[in-house]
């Protein structure tokens, strides 16, 4: 097998560069650029992507060794049906790494074709630090760096509005466009680049929240060798992700003129507010995740795709999806439903082992702002109590109670305090005990639930059948 570059795959092709991004990773690669792949492919978009590594140490040397090519291996269900696919993708020209070559990533702010900045420099990576200088080579914070660019593009341009960037954020931070707003212009006042770089920056460019969805375990260790020789190359970037895909850019038609990826058959959505799908996918992918997870486990289950697959905890699941969940939210049933669908498919992806234990890490603060709100929706709206959410909460604290299942030791992982007080709880042996105090615990809630009507009552009624009966009994109560 040939080492794959440009040489030994002539059928990549070359693109008018036309977008910036800042991060190499597996997420970006996967997601990002092969939505710009088919973009190309669908549309007269013709664009690349130069790459600048956000941080001093990255792949950025590995990508332009292979000539910025790589393989994406697709994997998941699509209508129920198994799909397993590997696609080459040639859309990034090359990387920048501007610790080691500032001047060539300043020079990008000279191009008058760029118009895009994309990034994903994980949650930390938007944030204000105000040790950063103007004069640094690059600023070490991702803010501080755009604004470098920015201020070149600026200057480079004379002030010329239509040479502004249209710069989307894929960082997982809700409102992630209106943060790295706020912190391009602090670093504006910070450094003193003055009114007039302030108001073209407001005028010429625009900074859109984004909502991304889709899984990407990354780099096929276990089955590298066999996708190099499908592919018959030698790909030291291969990354893998599932086949479901989801982008919401809350932005205006004119950007969605400009980037035309919803145009190319894609689930990419130009809407007013990415918030009602921001909820929409807490709601219904992190929320069954959060409460499936300790009663899957305490029904003997061990990954989610056995949750899914099980005959009755199936059954529990899509209860909590599409009875309880579903009916909290405010966007068009046949549009939540066809979520849900996907979602249930991306839970049975037969292409990935995702094991409960590792979603229960920190399962109280993600109940309280995955399920929780659902549950007072739902109380709301149903006058009445959802079920199987409030077993999950019983689930999540019966997990807290550590031992065994079978010979398996439980080892729950939080904040050390909620660990601590859950045990001290638990040596009482008394479930309505239990129940009452951990609704009480305002530290973890910031409030009593035990005012929520019926609930301390019901959670008791489920610990107790949890301690004496085992889960699957619980399980079936609910179901009645």
């Amino acid at each position: 097998m040939e080492n794959l570059n440009r040489k030994s795959a002539p059928q990549a092709k070359q693109y008018t560069e036309k977008i910036i991004q800042f991060g190499e990773g597996n997420f970006l690669r996967a997601f990002i650029d092969w939505i710009i792949w088919n973009t190309n492919q669908k549309t007269d978009f013709d664009a690349s992507v130069v790459v600048v590594q956000p941080i001093d140490r990255g792949m950025v040397d590995m990508l332009n060794a292979q000539d910025c090519l790589y393989h994406l291996n697709l994997q998941g269900l699509d209508a129920g049906e198994p799909v397993d696919s590997v696609q080459m993708i040639d859309v990034i020209s090359r990387g920048i790494n501007p610790y080691a070559d500032f001047a060539s990533y300043l020079a990008l702010a000279e191009q008058p074709e760029m118009r895009f900045v994309i990034s994903n420099t994980t949650e930390a990576g938007i944030a204000f630090d105000p040790s950063c200088k103007f004069e640094d080579a690059p600023a070490s914070s991702y803010p501080g760096k755009l604004v470098q660019l920015l201020y070149h593009r600026y200057e480079h341009f004379k002030g010329d509005k239509t040479k502004g960037f249209i710069i989307l954020p894929c960082e997982l931070i809700f409102e992630n466009g209106k943060h790295l707003k706020e912190c391009i212009y602090q670093y504006i006042d910070l450094w003193n680049l003055g009114e007039d770089f302030k108001t073209w920056f407001t005028e010429a460019c625009g900074v859109y929240s984004t909502l991304v969805d889709r899984i990407v375990p990354g780099y096929p260790r276990d089955n590298a060798e066999a996708l190099c020789e499908r592919v018959g190359y030698v790909d030291k970037l291969l990354v893998k992700a599932e086949i479901f895909h989801l982008w919401v850019i809350e932005a205006p038609e004119s950007v969605a003129a400009e980037f035309p990826a919803d145009k190319a058959g894609l689930h990419v959505l130009f809407v007013p507010s990415e918030a009602p799908y921001h909820e929409r996918k807490v709601t219904l992918l992190n929320g069954p995740h959060t409460v499936l997870s300790p009663v899957g486990y305490l029904s003997g289950l061990n990954t989610v795709k056995e949750c899914c697959e099980d005959e009755l905890i199936g059954q529990y699941v899509r209860k909590v999806m599409f009875e309880e969940l579903m009916s909290t939210l405010n966007l068009p049933m046949e549009e939540l439903q066809k979520f849900a669908s996907d979602v249930m498919d991306r839970f049975r992806n037969p292409f990935v082992k995702h094991f409960v234990t590792s979603i229960m890490l920190n399962s109280f603060p993600k109940f309280k702002t995955r399920d929780l709100p659902g549950l007072k929706t739902y109380l709301e709206r149903k006058c009445e109590l959802p079920k199987g959410l409030v077993l999950g909460l019983a689930g999540i604290i019966t997990y807290y109670k550590g031992g065994k299942r079978g010979d398996d030791e439980i080892v729950p992982n939080d904040d050390q305090k909620i660990l601590d007080t859950l045990k001290e709880l638990w040596a009482s042996g008394d479930t309505a005990f239990v129940a009452k105090s951990v609704l009480g615990l305002e530290f973890i809630w910031g409030e009593d639930l035990n005012l929520i009507p019926g609930l301390t009552e019901l959670l008791t009624t489920y610990l107790s059948v949890i301690q004496t009966e085992g889960m699957r009994a619980a399980v079936n109560l609910v179901l009645v």
